[in-house]
């Protein structure tokens, strides 16, 4: 499962150096360069059922562990299509190499993993394939409301990507550390804030969680849930940065002020050094995604039974809005000589039953469509390290919680990586995160502006 998560985790580190080079690109390194051509409309049936049927290799760029499992799977329903699975890295090192693939304007792989939050930064140059002539267009009441709109263009004429995986976020807690002092799971942050300063007081080689300054990822899930949008861009030339809104000012007052007060631990999270906090319980708890339990379970094996999940704290009694962090699509690149056949993978192994159910029981992505989602096969499931809890239906119940109206800039690798300078800084050093979210804003407009970007009032 470490594997899995990986991914997650680098997507932080991208260098400014890659940011330039995704804005760098050009409509020229796209295009589909086969006699199917791109398809201005919807693509019959007939044609489809033409592709599969003809000899065909595609390449299919993915960190998914034992993806060929799926991949196997599609290949039984189509023999005729074979699917060569490369991995040529995990978050930066697969984005740079797609890029420079993209750049050179040969090598590229017809189908490619691309997060969530960097679709923007590849549809930008044309490089994408509108997959929306070769879905079924019905096909987005299939997924959870959310998810389908992260993977649609910002005027939701396009497709980008088929969803993979979602990480929706809740609160994974070690029920016998509150237990053992008196101290109930909060449900909203206010609550949060008390039983973080009360835990210190009874336990000073314990904290309630821990906020890391390394990872923007989750950082920004706390501003999605808060009800802060951001970041935003309209397809073309014009973005929004609104990193000092009332809302993110109250996130970054209120974890400025437990990180002040050491009533939350500073660690880098996924280091040695987080692993262990999680494991010898200096960690109560961990504000964590949907694929966090499954981890959890593989990074703390020792502590089995004794974890519960919950739903995250609110900002307001009574209210029940979560987030996301983490989650992949498959897009297709628009260089591909066989359109159909690529974006008909795309959407086999993350659409069809039988595949969808594979990868969320058994490489533990969490799905993004409500058939798996709702199958007593996959919510019913009873952990043991949670003490028997349905943890998976309860992260399925959080995900229709979810807001769905949050953007992304084109940039967002530049971005996570000015906000580790910035707000990170801040939470290492224990310093003002209200100055820092307004210096991570400034640093933002200046290079948006440097890229030719707009920056909305």
């Amino acid at each position: 499962m470490s594997r899995t998560i990986t991914w997650r985790r680098k997507a932080a580190g991208l260098t400014a150096g890659v940011a330039v080079a995704a804005l760098a690109l050009t409509a020229c390194s796209g295009g589909g360069g086969d006699d199917e051509g791109t398809a201005t409309g919807p693509v019959s049936q007939a044609d489809i059922d033409e592709a599969m049927q003809t000899p065909t290799t595609l390449t299919f760029w993915t960190w998914v562990p034992d993806i060929e499992k799926e991949v196997a799977l599609f290949e039984a329903e189509y023999p005729e299509i074979d699917v060569e699975v490369v991995n040529v890295g995990q978050g930066a090192d697969h984005y740079q190499k797609l890029r420079s693939a993209l750049e050179a304007g040969e090598g590229a792989p017809d189908v490619a993993q691309v997060e969530f939050q960097h679709l923007q930064s590849f549809a930008l140059g044309d490089n994408l394939l509108d997959l929306t002539p070769y879905l079924p267009q019905d096909i987005g009441d299939d997924y959870v409301p959310w998810v389908w709109e992260q993977v649609r263009s910002t005027d939701g004429e396009k497709v980008w990507g088929v969803p993979q995986d979602s990480g929706p976020m809740g609160l994974l807690y070690r029920d016998d550390i509150l237990t053992q002092h008196g101290i109930e799971v909060p449900t909203t942050w206010d609550a949060f804030a008390q039983a973080a300063t009360d835990l210190r007081a009874k336990d000073p080689n314990v904290y309630l969680t821990n906020l890391p300054g390394n990872d923007m990822g989750q950082f920004t899930a706390l501003l999605w849930q808060s009800g802060a949008r951001p970041f935003g861009f309209d397809g073309e030339e014009t973005v929004t940065i609104d990193l000092t809104s009332e809302e993110a000012t109250q996130v970054a007052q209120y974890w400025g002020d437990l990180v002040a007060a050491d009533a939350v631990s500073t660690d880098p999270d996924f280091t040695d050094a987080w692993y262990q906090g999680l494991a010898n319980g200096k960690y109560a708890s961990w504000v964590s995604a949907a694929w966090g339990p499954v981890f959890l379970q593989g990074t703390a094996e020792n502590t089995s039974g004794l974890w519960r999940a919950a739903t995250m704290p609110q900002w307001e009694e009574g209210a029940n809005v979560s987030a996301n962090w983490g989650g992949s699509s498959d897009a297709v690149l628009a260089s591909t000589d066989n359109p159909i056949a690529a974006s008909q993978l795309a959407l086999w192994i993350n659409h069809d039953k039988d595949s969808a159910m594979t990868m969320a029981t058994e490489q533990f992505l969490f799905p993004t469509t409500t058939e798996v989602l709702e199958d007593p096969a996959f919510a019913d499931q009873q952990a043991e390290f949670y003490g028997g809890q349905e943890v998976n239906k309860l992260f399925a119940e959080i995900s229709a919680t979810v807001e769905a109206d949050f953007g992304w800039l084109p940039f967002m690798d530049y971005a996570y990586s000015a906000g580790e300078e910035t707000v990170g800084k801040a939470i290492a050093e224990k310093g003002d995160l209200v100055e820092a979210m307004q210096a991570w804003q400034d640093e933002l407009v200046t290079y948006a502006e440097q890229q030719g970007f707009t920056v909305a009032d």
